[in-house]
């Protein structure tokens, strides 16, 4: 496996166990609908939480958040559509990024952006 997917793998694990440490229920990771993807889909307080995670070694050409373009963002939202009919959830949803961006030392910096955006039509 490339390093850069060892490196998204660990950062999904660390977001996955963040969110759990938190009072989230994991309801799916690396959920696909067709070419989109949704790294984690969570649920707390009657929210349905889909999560984008983003994980980098250096901030030299910008933030992890940064690179949750509107593509993705579109990809997500056709993602969301279809589970939200799976599941025949009726409550509130919302889009997360948690941006991981590892230090030199192996340790690392999250950023939880709660509703960090909401795909245009």
């Amino acid at each position: 496996m490339a390093l850069h997917n060892n490196l998204g793998k660990e950062g999904e694990s660390i977001a996955k166990q963040y969110l759990v440490n938190n009072g989230y229920e994991v309801l799916d990771e690396n959920w696909t609908h067709g070419k989109a993807e949704v790294d984690l889909i969570v649920y707390k307080d009657g929210i349905m939480v889909f999560v984008e995670v983003k994980t980098r070694t250096s901030i030299a050409f910008g933030q992890p958040e940064e690179f949750v373009h509107k593509s993705k963002q579109k990809q997500m939202e056709l993602a969301s559509s279809e589970y939200i009919e799976i599941m025949n959830h009726k409550n509130d949803i919302r889009f997360d990024i948690i941006a991981i961006t590892f230090t030199k030392n192996k340790n690392y910096n999250l950023n939880h952006i709660e509703d960090a955006f909401w795909p245009e039509d």
